[in-house]
């Protein structure tokens, strides 16, 4: 409960840094793997100044997620950024003409779908918020970039969506905490 308190109470940096702590070495490893074989490919397309804002975009809509799902759960971990990352990679390859089945990605948001949902203690809110912000950053950094406001336009609205999750979850935490305290 200490951190929707916390968070009601405006320290709204609890949504961002729990991505940064863990709860084991093998937590810890898998999402450094994936966030390493992901993030080539972000920065690589994006540059580092975007590919930081979708991830702290997509680690900020996991967290509004937990706080929409399961707000007084305890979570921790990179997992509600790395599924963004996942989804982003998704929705460029698609927006490519590559098919993500093809390349395996398919089935690697499956494969950690399943774990999500199959295993007690995981973060099904940070998961699937992390899964469905980091789908809709990825959308709006190519619409953005196919009608030409790369530069200023696409990233203004890719770190307007993050305060824009980062507030929206705070909002969260209020309403959790009107109810608790009567």
């Amino acid at each position: 409960m200490d951190a929707v308190v916390g968070v009601s109470a405006g320290e709204w940096w609890r949504l961002v840094t729990g991505g940064f702590l863990h709860g084991g070495l093998l937590h810890l490893v898998f999402n450094m793997f994936l966030l390493w074989m992901l993030g080539q490919q972000l920065e690589h397309l994006h540059g580092p100044v975007r590919y930081v804002g979708l991830y702290l975009g997509s680690l900020a809509a996991g967290s509004l997620g937990v706080m929409l799902v399961a707000p007084m759960s305890l979570t921790v971990g990179a997992s509600g950024a790395v599924f963004g990352l996942m989804a982003a990679t998704v929705v460029h390859q698609v927006h490519r003409g590559v098919n993500p089945w093809h390349t395996g990605l398919g089935g690697l948001v499956v494969v950690n779908l399943v774990f999500t949902f199959g295993r007690p203690g995981i973060s099904i809110g940070g998961h699937l918020g992390g899964l469905v912000g980091g789908a809709l950053l990825a959308w709006l950094l190519d619409t953005c970039d196919r009608r030409r406001f790369r530069s200023i336009v696409g990233t203004s609205v890719l770190y307007g969506l993050l305060v824009a999750f980062l507030a929206a979850g705070v909002w969260t935490a209020g309403q959790w905490m009107d109810p608790l305290l009567g």
